[in-house]
């Protein structure tokens, strides 16, 4: 398998924050071995939702979706690793968390679509840019984690 250093962008959304998940979330990608590089509790604005969600603003449910995103403030984490966005979407599960596994974050605590706890960057590429437009670059930091060592095989550091 070929090692991959990615971004990914977390967001975690206002049912998990209503809910009293956000260190659950947290404590589940840090046990996982991936590195939080940037972490801050936003309230996102009509611009930015329709710039986030561009593919499905002009769906007829988007209304809905801008709605919950604005109902409260949500968590965004820039997270960076070997293989990030692949181990995201495993950790949080399918989208429509009634059929995602139990033992993912959805999968544990989501039965929706809409209120599905958390967004996780869908690609590489997407990682990229999400975590870009959420976080300017003196808000991401680059540390070496003591832990590495023990995470990641020696060929795949």
């Amino acid at each position: 398998m070929e090692v991959s250093h990615e971004k990914s962008l977390i967001i975690i959304k206002p049912d998990a924050v209503q809910r009293n998940l956000i260190g659950e979330i947290i404590s589940r990608i840090e046990r996982k071995g991936l590195k939080i590089i940037g972490m801050k509790m936003v309230s996102i604005n009509d611009a930015l939702l329709d710039e986030h969600y561009s593919h499905i603003k002009d769906k007829p449910f988007f209304p809905g979706i801008r709605d919950f995103m604005k109902s409260c403030p949500v968590v965004v984490i820039a997270v960076d690793g070997i293989n990030t966005v692949s181990a995201l979407r495993l950790l949080v599960g399918a989208t429509k968390a009634w059929e995602a596994d139990a033992g993912t974050i959805r999968g544990d605590y989501s039965l929706s679509t809409q209120s599905n706890i958390v967004h996780a960057s869908d690609s590489v590429e997407n990682g990229e840019v999400e975590v870009a437009r959420f976080f300017d670059l003196p808000e991401l930091f680059t540390y070496k984690k003591i832990d590495t060592d023990f995470i990641y095989a020696e060929h795949k550091k």
